[in-house]
C-alpha cells in the first residue's frame, strides 16, 4: 500500500495499468487526448505489481484493479469514474486545479 501511495503522489495523474487491458488503453489513450502527460505504471511489468494490484484492490473495495487513476495524489477510481467526470464536464478542472492541465 505504501509503494501504491508514494507513486500516486509523485505527479499530478498517474495510472495504474495493465499492458493486456483494453480498458486501461482507453483511460490511457483519454488523458493522452487531453493533452495530459500521465505516470502510467504497468502492473504487470513491475515486479512487485502483484502486491500493488492487492493494495489497488483493498482501496478501490472491488476487483479488478486496473485502471485505477489518481489526480493531485487523491484517488479518482476506475474507467466509469473518469469517463462519468469527462461526459459530465467535471475532469478537466479536476485535472487544472491538479495541475496536469494548464489550459
Amino acid at each position: 500500500m505504501d509503494k501504491v501511495m508514494k507513486l500516486a503522489s509523485q505527479r499530478a495523474v498517474v495510472i495504474f495499468s495493465v499492458s493486456s487491458c483494453c480498458m486501461c488503453h482507453t483511460t490511457i489513450r483519454l488523458f493522452c487526448e487531453l493533452g495530459v502527460n500521465a505516470s502510467v505504471h504497468q502492473l504487470d511489468e513491475d515486479p512487485k505489481g502483484r502486491e500493488m494490484e492487492k493494495a489497488l484492490v483493498k482501496l478501490l473495495g472491488s476487483s479488478p484493479a486496473v485502471p485505477t487513476v489518481f489526480i493531485g495524489g487523491k484517488l479518482i477510481g476506475s474507467t466509469d469514474k473518469i469517463m462519468s467526470l469527462h461526459l459530465g464536464g467535471d475532469l478537466v478542472p479536476i485535472l487544472k486545479n491538479a495541475g496536469a492541465l494548464w489550459v
